[in-house]
């Protein structure tokens, strides 16, 4: 070999050493307020996406998730946040892009394989920008004994008056409270009653966007109507529901002493752990046979990218695998129960998982009624149908007044209902 080749074959493996070693240099670091997920994006996710990107390696950097907007507030006011963000959905996020600490990602490739729904948790207002890609939802629904549904010749309920003789024959039998709820939290009483129950009402989005547009009201009967199923649980929910918590419940549903859990799909990897029954989950029934069904299906999280990353190439990089069937599938089989928001069909390994996101297939996908918009003034209406929800259950506030308050005091801020 010519001296002249040996230096110029030298001189291209100094340049390739050079921008490897470049390359590798570059390092992500993801705040999160996930802290139980640790392990899963050091063990799972994290090498999944670096065995194909041998030039980026990733840091997940959790922080507690009570202190997270505190703390990742604290850091972006610095300069010492990391170069991607774990997005809450709707207010909180949108915040910090209108204040400069979340970048448009509205041009990445991946978000031509998410809805507009899912999108809509990290976008402004109009819909103009989408600042965080989308991960994962919950799905709302009811678990339940599978061995005490077969003890008791029960089936799954499609519509309410199904789904109210299923628990009366519950509560005849006495084996089982027919139902595991407590008030003394109230957000159950709103997440796992109202919102789960009551799209099959106000018809999902198209009843949601109503509202947000001043079309619909909430002492309309599509949003009265779910408070009075609510009024009819108190008596399925056990003795002492009134000062029953959220743990209480998991409890005792756990542990085999009621039939039915008003739920969210969140719940299905600790069930699996506790429970030594068969479980299954159905969609709220509807109100009539032959209605077209409505899921709660709500979009949880998201990230998005730092604007002062220096590294805002290779985050980009990240946040389109964010956006693929590989992440997809990865996520949502090593936490069942937080489902894809993507348009591919991710076949869950879990079968509890599985029923969950089937519905989608079945019924029309929408996200809680109170998250976008409609909970930025005083009184907060997210808050609001908490305790609504709960005084309803207790029989402490009619459907009618419950509805009547929320109307006013959304009212008495918001523009479009006044």
């Amino acid at each position: 070999m010519s001296m002249k080749k040996l230096g110029a074959g030298l001189l291209a493996t100094t340049i390739l050493a050079g921008t490897v070693a470049s390359a590798q240099d570059v390092t992500l670091t993801i705040e999160s307020w996930r802290n139980d997920d640790l392990l899963l994006w050091q063990d799972v996710i994290i090498p999944a996406f670096e065995a194909n990107h041998p030039g980026i390696q990733v840091e997940f950097t959790p922080s507690a998730p009570a202190e997270y907007n505190a703390v990742l507030n604290s850091k972006l006011e610095a300069g010492s946040a990391g170069d991607l963000i774990t997005c809450r959905p709707f207010d909180a996020s949108l915040a910090l892009y209108e204040d400069g600490h979340l970048a448009d990602l509205s041009d990445l490739e991946a978000m031509s394989n998410f809805s507009s729904v899912a999108q809509s948790a990290w976008q402004t207002d109009d819909g103009s920008v989408t600042f965080c890609v989308p991960m994962a939802s919950v799905i709302h629904g009811f678990i339940y004994n599978a061995d005490a549904f077969a003890e008791l010749g029960l089936e799954e309920p499609t519509t309410v008056d199904e789904f109210f003789a299923v628990l009366d024959a519950i509560e005849e039998d006495g084996g089982y409270i027919p139902m595991a709820m407590g008030t003394n939290d109230q957000w159950e009483a709103a997440t796992m009653g109202y919102n789960n129950i009551g799209p099959n009402y106000w018809r999902g989005e198209e009843g949601r966007l109503a509202l947000i547009a001043g079309e619909q009201s909430l002492t309309d009967e599509a949003w009265v109507a779910p408070y009075r199923q609510l009024a009819r649980w108190g008596q399925y929910l056990g003795r002492g529901f009134e000062a029953q918590t959220y743990p209480d419940s998991q409890n005792l549903f756990t542990l085999g002493r009621a039939a039915i859990y008003p739920a969210g799909s969140w719940e299905i990897t600790g069930f699996n752990a506790q429970a030594d029954f068969a479980m299954g989950a159905f969609p709220p029934p509807v109100p009539n046979a032959g209605d077209e069904c409505y899921i709660s299906d709500h979009t949880d999280i998201a990230i998005g990218l730092n604007p002062a990353s220096p590294n805002a190439e290779a985050a980009r990089t990240f946040l389109e695998w964010v956006g693929s069937e590989e992440f997809a599938t990865i996520y949502a089989n090593a936490l069942p129960g937080f489902f894809s928001l993507s348009n591919f069909d991710v076949a869950m390994e879990d079968p509890l998982a599985q029923e969950f996101v089937s519905w989608r297939g079945e019924c029309n996908s929408t996200i809680r009624s109170t998250y976008q918009i409609l909970s930025r003034g005083t009184p907060n209406l997210e808050n609001e149908t908490w305790n609504a929800s709960a005084q309803v259950i207790r029989g402490a506030e009619t459907p009618e007044e419950a509805g009547q308050r929320l109307q006013d005091g959304l009212a008495s801020w918001y523009e479009p209902q006044q």
